[in-house]
């Protein structure tokens, strides 16, 4: 196919020494459906519909660059590009056309921290010792399994604080985050992006205030915030929702692993403290982490923007979901250097200590682009979670009482 030309449903692999066909991006754009999947990558056009269920990181992952241009979140999460270059090239079908723009961009807490780096791969060289590493301390300190954990976070790099893809903010009808979790539907906007959102946004049905949902008091989420996200985000949450994704998808020797944890755990501490005193220290000891989790974790996050698929470019998508807190000993160790969040999404695989850094370098890049660029102090970062919750709380008492 010479020019641009109109694809059938299915192109099939390019043959070698053949000329590529192009395609504009509505073409691209139309084919995000389930079974049916393209992207593009360095302005090549690749069908990844039967491939995507292969995909080391899950279907989910790359799914959720569906008729994107994937370019910088390809190169950001792979070692070796010369590698897995080599599994793209049977799903090779064309290129961009030459007059089409690229989307890509202008460029106990301490074991969390530990898995995460690992889970990263910036620790060992070797991306194996890292996935193993990763098992021994998810699963035999955690309890957790690396798989699940794997599964959830690499989307939330992936597509920081959009809904239904990014499993952090799709907390729903617990919590609304986000001016727009209540807010109108713009239908205009979802006839425009309806090759890409309309499904998952008719499935969260945002229209809370509007539609006069009310499972829970919203306009005191921010109240109730202490009572259930805090403290039971591990102990429940995360132990139900891992629990179940390792028998769904039967990770048995992640199972094994997260046995061992529960085995090392209480036979150590049942001599000294019985059946009763070994599950309420279990509790305390979830407890205690969950509230580092949440707080460390999300003060980068849930204040900014959350929403719906805008279709931005990596770096504007990542800076528009993340902001810095500002450095210093005491942050930098109880945060495991996670107060470089910006640096730390832009650059995923890079091992953390290194964020301080690259951070003035990222700064003035972001400047001479004109791109937000946000750090605050440390308890400005913590308050301003509640501050969101209670925004998002009182728009939608708004829309409930007055839409």
């Amino acid at each position: 196919m010479g020019g641009v030309g109109e694809p059938g449903p299915r192109e099939g692999p390019a043959q070698p020494g053949a000329p590529l066909p192009t395609f504009c991006w509505e073409q691209i754009r139309a084919h995000d459906q389930p079974g049916d999947k393209w992207l593009v990558i360095e302005r090549r056009v690749y069908d990844i519909s039967r491939w995507a269920q292969r995909h080391p990181g899950g279907s989910r992952l790359i799914g959720h660059h569906g008729a994107e241009d994937a370019t910088d979140a390809f190169r950001a999460f792979h070692q070796d590009l010369n590698f897995v270059r080599k599994f793209l090239q049977p799903l090779l079908i064309g290129e961009l056309a030459p007059e089409e723009p690229s989307q890509d961009g202008p460029l106990n807490a301490q074991s969390w921290c530990l898995q995460h780096d690992l889970g990263h791969a910036s620790i060992f060289k070797k991306s194996w010792w890292n996935h193993v590493a990763q098992k021994f301390v998810m699963g035999q300190l955690k309890g957790f399994s690396a798989h699940w954990w794997n599964f959830r976070h690499f989307q939330h790099h992936a597509k920081p604080n959009i809904f239904h893809k990014d499993p952090d903010v799709t907390v729903a009808p617990v919590f609304l985050l986000g001016e727009s979790s209540v807010e109108p539907r713009d239908l205009a906007r979802e006839k425009e992006v309806a090759w890409r959102a309309a499904v998952s946004s008719r499935r969260l049905s945002p229209q809370y205030g509007k539609k006069k949902r009310r499972y829970l008091p919203y306009n005191q989420q921010h109240l109730y915030f202490f009572l259930i996200g805090p403290p039971l985000l591990t102990l429940v949450n995360f132990e139900v929702e891992n629990l179940a994704y390792m028998l769904v998808c039967m990770q048995w020797a992640d199972l094994l692993w997260a046995a061992s944890f529960y085995a090392r755990f209480f036979l150590s501490y049942l001599p000294f403290y019985g059946v009763p005193g070994v599950l309420l220290f279990f509790v305390a000891v979830r407890v205690l982490e969950s509230h580092w989790f949440v707080w460390i974790t999300q003060m980068n996050h849930i204040p900014k923007e959350i929403g719906h698929e805008k279709h931005r470019d990596w770096v504007s998508s990542q800076l528009a979901a993340t902001c810095n807190v500002e450095p210093s000993l005491f942050t930098n160790w109880f945060s495991g250097h996670l107060n470089f969040q910006i640096e730390h999404h832009l650059f995923p695989r890079m091992p953390r200590h290194n964020y301080s850094r690259v951070a003035p370098l990222v700064k003035s890049l972001c400047a001479k682009h004109g791109l937000s660029y946000e750090v605050k102090p440390f308890l400005t970062a913590l308050v301003d979670i509640v501050r969101s919750l209670k925004k998002s709380g009182d728009i939608w008492l708004d829309a409930y009482l007055h839409q």
